[in-house]
């Protein structure tokens, strides 16, 4: 799926995909149409979809066949990440430099934030989904990237901005917009529906038909779409099918466990929204066989494993990837506790996939770092021991309100790195070593690893940022001008140190075949000090043994008889796992591939 086929592995694992054929397409639209439109409409929409894809068909490029490698490595960020200070270049044009240049063979992908034109909440209240906003650069700009790093685009399907084209049809009472969006009175008992912000639900606007409450998941200003009307499913899938023409090739749905509404439900995961995703997925592997699909679906993680689909039927197939939301929070509770047993417990419980899925590991992200993904992990006494600290740390807790009409926990924000100061004793001087350990376990792990800009730079708190916006995650959304950046990267710094570290872990792990996404992984628990676990065999018996101290403190490894016998070398150091006495450092990784004597 990569520029030039560098992504191809030098091994046979990578998982090769066949494009559906037109009538496997049509049997599969047409039953998951039926699912969510009832059997009269279903034959008139499958024929407007398929003229849409007759429209689309020749300016879709074919991707590789082969889905992902070792080598494949996503860098997640904004348009505007990264600023040319000089004004020289636009934004894109800056972040193109940055991956052809120093990023070139590190990173295969590039994840770039909502793009478009917006109003709020930093891209993900669309305005227009077809152009690009004229602050970042234009589709020009994209194509660039897109010559050397696969693109990872947001299909932001729940909803769209209140000053959108369609919104303001809503509000003239013209057509199309006037029935894309959902009315109910505002006294319509919503108590039960699932919600991952404290506003209200029903937003009141002024139309020319009088005062209306439109149904709003996430803010005032982003207005959901009603996919009960299928015109809104089929300008939806035409957007897909314009990022797919320009060159994106991972579509990442955003919030899409929300898209289908029904009174009396939770409005989460229903089976229509299952059946959208499926019907995504049809399509992306009928015109653009090798492209890539991923849930955004920040909820607990058997809910979240759901989006790989049902795949006894044999054509339940959702999602390539879902993002691997219990790592962050679990990760910072383990490194802040020095205690690795809940991680352990966790890991070895993670199902063996199909081929054509995976998941999509990260520790930081625009947003905040979850704590759903913990419920039924740890218990509450330890989460709320994790949420003081991270306050303690500089970060602030976002809320949500539940079914009950209470508030709860949803997301601390905080960088990544400033996650990592101390641990519950408090701040150490430990913060980057235990950082970059939050991160070599992240990259080892069975998956394809994404890293948030600020991950790559260890980028502290923004209070300032979180001053001038009002909002809690612009803690976590620095925008660097190149300049200085490349001078704290060129200076003693803890950028620099972090920089380099992190383009080493990367390129290290982009050689290695037990990287793999398809390489099997088994958990080892050496104890609450320790998390390890096993990458392989491969076919010429090739295994990668990854072992992380978690501590603040000295530990000896005490290695089962079962890995005695290999010899073992330390892609990351000089660490022997059978010296007389193996002492691992404060969280000191090793990643040790043996060959069988």
């Amino acid at each position: 799926m990569a520029p030039a086929d560098v992504e191809v592995s030098a091994h046979s694992l990578a998982p090769r995909v066949e494009a559906l054929s037109e009538q496997e397409f049509i049997d599969r639209a047409r039953a998951e149409l039926y699912l969510i439109y009832g059997g009269e409409r279903t034959e008139a929409i499958l024929r407007r979809l398929l003229q849409q894809l007759g429209h689309y068909r020749q300016e879709i490029a074919t991707p590789s066949r082969a889905l992902w490698s070792e080598a494949t490595q996503i860098l997640i960020c904004y348009g505007d990440s990264l600023i040319d200070g000089e004004g020289h270049r636009t934004p894109l044009q800056a972040l193109d430099n940055f991956l052809d240049g120093q990023m070139r063979d590190t990173f295969s992908a590039v994840h770039i934030l909502p793009f478009f034109p917006w109003s709020s909440d930093d891209g993900f209240s669309v305005v227009h989904f077809r152009e690009v906003n004229s602050d970042l650069g234009d589709w020009g700009d994209i194509h660039r990237i897109t010559k050397h790093h696969n693109l990872m685009a947001d299909l932001v399907i729940n909803h769209v901005s209140r000053e959108s084209l369609w919104f303001t049809d809503f509000l003239a009472g013209t057509q199309p917009g006037r029935d894309y969006f959902i009315e109910l009175d505002p006294g319509t008992d919503v108590s039960m529906v699932t919600r991952p912000r404290n506003t209200p639900l029903l937003v009141p606007v002024y139309t020319r038909r009088g005062k209306r409450y439109v149904w709003a998941t996430f803010s005032d200003d982003q207005i959901d779409l009603n996919y009960a009307n299928p015109d809104v499913l089929l300008e939806m899938l035409g957007v897909l099918l314009h990022y797919l023409a320009q060159g994106v090739r991972l579509v990442r749905l955003d919030a899409v466990a929300f898209l289908w509404k029904e009174l009396g439900t939770r409005c989460i995961h229903l089976p229509q929204t299952h059946a959208v995703v499926r019907l995504i997925r049809a399509i992306i592997d009928h015109v653009a066989p090798g492209a890539l699909l991923i849930t955004e679906t920040n909820v607990p993680h058997l809910e979240n494993l759901s989006y790989f689909g049902d795949r006894s039927g044999g054509d339940g197939a959702e999602a390539h990837m879902v993002y691997q939301f219990t790592l962050p929070p679990l990760l910072v509770h383990t490194l802040t506790s020095g205690d690795a047993a809940a991680l352990t417990e966790w890991a070895a419980t993670l199902p063996e996939l199909p081929n054509d899925c995976t998941y999509f590991n990260f520790t930081a992200s625009h947003d905040g770092i979850g704590v759903r993904a913990l419920e039924g992990l740890l218990p509450d006494h330890e989460i709320k021991q994790l949420l003081d600290l991270m306050q303690r740390f500089g970060g602030y807790i976002s809320m949500k309100t539940d079914s009950d009409g209470r508030d709860s926990p949803y997301e601390i924000n905080i960088t990544y790195f400033d996650a990592m100061k101390g641990t519950r004793k408090g701040e150490d001087p430990w913060q980057i070593l235990r950082f970059l350990c939050s991160q070599t376990i992240m990259m080892g792990l069975q998956g394809i690893p994404g890293v948030y800009f600020h991950s790559l730079t260890g980028t502290t708190n923004d209070h300032e940022n979180v001053s001038r916006t009002g909002k809690l995650r612009a803690i976590n959304r620095k925008h660097w001008r190149r300049e200085e950046l490349d001078h704290l990267i060129g200076a003693m710094t803890p950028t620099r140190f972090v920089f380099k570290a992190m383009t080493q872990l990367l390129n290290k792990r982009r050689r290695e075949p037990c990287f793999h996404p398809n390489v099997a992984q088994r958990v080892i628990d050496l104890g609450p000090g320790i998390f390890a676990f096993l990458r392989g065999p491969m076919a010429d018996g090739r295994r990668l043994l990854a072992i992380h101290s978690v501590t603040d403190q000295p530990i000896e490894l005490h290695l089962p008889q079962a890995y005695l016998t290999d010899r073992w070398e330390d892609l990351l150091g000089h660490f022997d796992p059978l010296a007389e006495k193996p002492l691992l450092k404060p969280y000191y990784s090793a990643w040790l591939v043996s060959q069988p004597r």
